[in-house]
């Protein structure tokens, strides 16, 4: 381990280049029995990781990502590129998140699996135990799985197992128990779909639909 900027920095990290790691930060910290540089940490060309932020061994960052202040990333994440992942976000172990994600600020995730081009609103939660501190968890539901050009909006929690359909949109402060169909829209509590995503109407007149820029 050797220090930078302020920034501590373990053994068998592999930086790529135009990497900016701002003060404060940790890279590559070994999770519990494991020994410093065991597991490799890749931070792929043009990573910026701000300050406070704590990652640990055994994480894959791709190229141009970002992570907000105070960001931690455990051991087991696969992120991929251009991932935007905002301020006091935690990431626990074992996410697999798509290319060109969002996630915004103060989100959490465990074993989920997110596809390409996913946004995820502020303080969303995504969790993988049903019948936490169960020793079998892993075995169980497993985590989430949100499909391409989904969104999740801000403050929603995803319960173990739910898998979001491609392109589908869950309301603000939703509580999803299950799947959603794909293009659906879909709110409440449980979340239930309400419409297809086609039927929203872009209530300035930007765009014939909302989404259209993006299908």
């Amino acid at each position: 381990m050797f220090k930078k900027n302020n920034s501590y920095i373990w053994r068998n990290v592999i930086l790529g280049k135009n990497v900016l790691i701002e003060p404060f930060c940790t890279i590559g910290k070994p999770p519990k029995g494991r020994g410093d540089g065991e597991l490799k940490t890749v931070i792929c060309d043009n990573v910026i990781i701000r300050s406070g932020t704590i990652i640990y061994a055994g994480v894959k960052i791709g190229k141009d990502s970002q992570t907000g202040h105070g960001v931690l990333i455990r051991e087991g994440n696969l992120i991929g590129n251009n991932v935007s992942i905002g301020t006091n976000s935690i990431l626990e172990p074992d996410n697999n998140i798509g290319n060109r994600v969002r996630i915004h600020s103060g989100c959490f995730m465990e074993s989920a699996i997110i596809e390409d081009d996913v946004f995820v609103g502020p303080c969303a939660v995504f969790t993988d135990d049903p019948h936490p501190p169960c020793p079998r968890y892993k075995d169980c539901k497993g985590g989430v799985m949100v499909k391409k050009f989904a969104k999740i909006g801000a403050n929603s929690t995803i319960l173990p197992g739910a898998v979001i359909g491609e392109n589908s949109l869950i309301g603000a402060g939703s509580v999803v128990i299950g799947n959603i169909a794909r293009e659906a829209v879909a709110v409440g509590n449980p979340a239930r779909k309400i419409k297809s995503i086609k039927a929203l109407e872009c209530s300035k007149g930007f765009f014939s639909r909302p989404y259209q820029f993006k299908t």
